[in-house]
């Protein structure tokens, strides 16, 4: 599910104040002037952008100014900065001199639409702000309409020697300064943009869509039957992001491990075997192709205000969310130790520093399927939710501590009379399409009572029931073998080895995938048999090449 993320982080609240549609130019002028009060008091007569044109020493940064459009619901509109700057908005300007930066270069980016919208962002964006802020000897943070956060003190901003400070416009205050200011990628940036790494910002560009919020937007009233906005809010969202990681939050601090394009592609081949979903599923490949996505890089990002000695372990974000409590499961996943060391996910890579972190860049994606997505399934026996099916028997949770049970509970099942075969049939949820181990662990009955003697095995079969790739339901009655507990101690039935599900029920809410457990045992044999099951749970062991 996507939500709405807050200003602070990730959200980029673009607010683009101009008239569209049948509106007029300078109708818009007289709507922003309404909107936006004067800046500065006492800032003269003129508007940022006549100040900028009557200095002959910004006449490079002029002429990308008028020659650059903005952007609004990614299309290019017909009003230019230079006019924005000079409208009744506010604005602080960072102008950069003559010479020091290849205004041939942005001026022929700007013909495209393309290239205008890039010139828009990382050079046009990177020298406004929606503050108006006047140097001074205190440092402060200045944020740019890029989302960028520069530091401003006496006599700099990032870095950049400022030669004339706080001159004040009707509508804000210019700093003219020595150069452009740097324009540093964040992770999503840098992601998208370098080649070396740009097959996955392709993927994740692809869960990118826009929220317009009328209610935020200040409206200049209905032409023809079609609201018009003076000042159009809109919420950029990413729904990979918004579960991995807010990569384009320039406020936070991450470490992101990035395969090249080949190491990407040949990553992603291998994962998205185990995301295949039947072919009656909705959209099966979109599923396929997002749980691909999230299960190469959900371990592939660090929040670094999780970390605690990074050339120890690294903890990648599943790992908070369990620890946390929004997700259970076994803490056994997503702990890095040793990063840099030889075999460690980190090293050899290649450290890129960016705006809000580093991207570490290697040649192959360092992780195996095991380590990460490829992971052992827990569907405890007192989970009596997930039962989808019961016949002829009782069954009760019960808790007992000891190193030997899983979560401390166990189910007990007992058979409604003497003589009944019970059935019990349990939903297994998030089941790759890949091979497993299926076994059931089973307790002792010493559990209950230590004191008991003349312990007898409970025999059982069991069924697994799947789906093939088409959506029909098949049944494997693991070779119709009669299986045994082992009354005395924790025993580990293995009831099918390197069992392949052809298809996957990951993060589907379905009864496709579930394995019913059949007391098995005839009238003749009850006194040699138990027809009680102490059940602690059912577990899928994944089949690595170790284990075939």
């Amino acid at each position: 599910m996507t939500t709405k993320i807050s200003k602070k982080i990730f959200v980029k609240m673009i607010s683009y104040s101009f008239i569209i549609c049948q509106l007029s130019f300078s109708v818009a002028c007289a709507d922003w002037s309404d909107h936006y009060e004067p800046a500065i008091e006492g800032g003269g007569g003129a508007t940022l952008w006549e100040q900028l044109k009557a200095n002959s020493q910004l006449s490079d940064f002029c002429e990308v100014l008028e020659q650059t459009r903005i952007f609004r619901m990614h299309r290019k509109t017909e009003v230019s900065y230079a006019q924005l700057l000079n409208s009744g908005q506010a604005f602080t300007v960072i102008a950069p001199v003559n010479g020091t930066f290849n205004k041939d270069s942005l001026l022929r980016l700007v013909q495209t639409a393309q290239g205008d919208s890039m010139v828009e962002k990382s050079f046009v964006f990177n020298h406004l702000s929606r503050m108006t802020t006047s140097m001074k000897s205190e440092p402060q943070t200045l944020h740019l309409m890029n989302g960028k956060l520069f530091t401003v003190t006496e006599t700099a901003i990032q870095g950049v020697p400022i030669v004339a400070a706080n001159q004040r416009a009707l509508n804000g205050v210019v700093h003219i300064a020595s150069r452009a200011l740097p324009y540093e990628h964040n992770l999503y940036e840098a992601l998208c943009d370098d080649p070396q790494v740009s097959d996955i910002g392709a993927n994740l560009r692809q869960y990118e869509w826009d929220e317009f919020d009328p209610d935020a937007s200040v409206s200049s009233g209905i032409v023809e039957g079609v609201p018009v906005y003076i000042d159009s809010v809109v919420y950029e969202h990413n729904r990979m992001l918004d579960a991995i990681g807010l990569l384009h939050a320039e406020d936070s601090t991450y470490w992101v491990v990035a395969p090249s394009n080949a190491g990407w592609q040949k990553a992603w081949e291998t994962a998205s075997q185990y995301f295949v979903y039947d072919k009656s599923y909705q959209k099966a490949d979109s599923l396929q192709r997002y749980w691909t996505n999230r299960a190469l890089l959900d371990d592939a990002v660090f929040n670094m205000t999780d970390q605690k000695a990074v050339n120890d372990s690294l903890v990648s974000v599943p790992y908070i969310n369990w620890r946390r409590g929004y997700v259970v499961g076994k803490p056994i996943y997503h702990v890095f130790k040793n990063p840099f060391a030889p075999g460690g996910i980190l090293h050899n890579a290649k450290a890129s520093p960016c705006s809000n972190g580093v991207l570490y860049k290697t040649d192959e994606w360092p992780f195996s399927p095991e380590q990460t997505f490829f992971k052992e399934i827990w569907t405890e026996g007192e989970s009596t939710w997930l039962i989808t099916d019961e016949k002829l028997c009782r069954y009760a949770g019960i808790s007992q501590v000891a190193d030997s049970i899983s979560e401390n509970r166990f189910l007990q099942v007992i058979a409604s009379s003497g003589t009944s075969n019970w059935e019990l049939t349990y939903r297994l949820n998030n089941v790759l399409s890949g091979e497993y181990d299926v076994c059931a662990i089973i307790l002792p009955q010493t559990v209950i009572n230590p004191d008991a003697t003349n312990l007898r095995p409970c025999k059982f079969k069991a069924d697994i029931n799947y789906v093939d790739a088409d959506g029909k339901q098949q049944t494997f009655d693991c070779d119709n073998t009669q299986f045994q507990t082992n009354p005395e101690k924790v025993d580990t039935v293995v009831l099918a080895e390197a069992f392949r599900f052809p298809a996957t029920n990951y993060s589907q809410s379905s009864d496709k995938i579930s394995l019913t457990i059949k007391c098995s045992i005839t009238a003749r044999e009850t006194s040699r048999f138990s027809r009680e099951m102490l059940l602690d749970c059912i577990y899928l062991r994944p089949r690595t090449s170790k284990s075939e």
